[in-house]
């Protein structure tokens, strides 16, 4: 089973659209895993059209409509994994023993909100995941998402994807994207 994991995609506020590779994935993917901040309900439409299967939560910066059609926590068993998905779990430090404590019953927690890839094993086992963002890279060198494989039970194939810069028309990414 393929998966793709994105979060903070922010359309229309910090991109005009999805980037070409991200869509691509999520064609390709069993599974879409969004952690929320959506921002516009056009970007869950869209990836409800085109992913064949989507597990999605809202973000602190969705509003009323998408968090009337997303929860704040979702959760699915994929592959024999128990998978959870929430937008935000509070600062870096810690986060394991909080994870873990608020969702014993999980194999992997998807989060977002930070933009900053992470990818940790709490001690008890449960697998932390957070893709970045494929179109606001804050304070990260690269916009990012993460692909990985389930087989057999087992998380295989986790892998950051690093986006180009954005351009457009042929001029240079602008200053903050560099």
């Amino acid at each position: 089973m393929r998966l793709l994991l994105t979060s903070d995609t922010h359309v229309p506020t910090r991109a005009r659209e999805l980037p070409a590779q991200l869509m691509a994935g999520i064609e390709e993917a069993d599974v879409v895993i969004h952690a929320g901040d959506w921002v516009d309900v056009a970007t869950l439409d869209l990836l409800e059209a085109r992913a064949r299967r989507l597990l999605a939560v809202h973000g602190n910066n969705d509003g009323p409509e998408l968090r009337a059609r997303l929860p704040e926590v979702a959760r699915a068993e994929l592959g024999g994994l128990r998978f959870g998905v929430v937008h935000e779990t509070g600062p870096a430090q810690g986060r394991e023993r909080r994870c873990e404590e608020r969702f014993p019953d999980l194999d992997v927690l998807v989060f977002g909100h930070s933009h900053i890839p992470w990818d940790t094993t709490a001690p008890g086992g449960l697998r932390l995941l957070n893709p970045g963002s494929p179109t606001d890279r804050r304070r990260q060198p690269y916009r990012t998402y993460m692909t990985a494989a389930v087989s057999g039970g087992r998380l295989t194939e986790v892998r950051l994807h690093r986006l180009p810069p954005r351009t457009t028309a042929g001029a240079p990414a602008p200053s903050r994207d560099r």
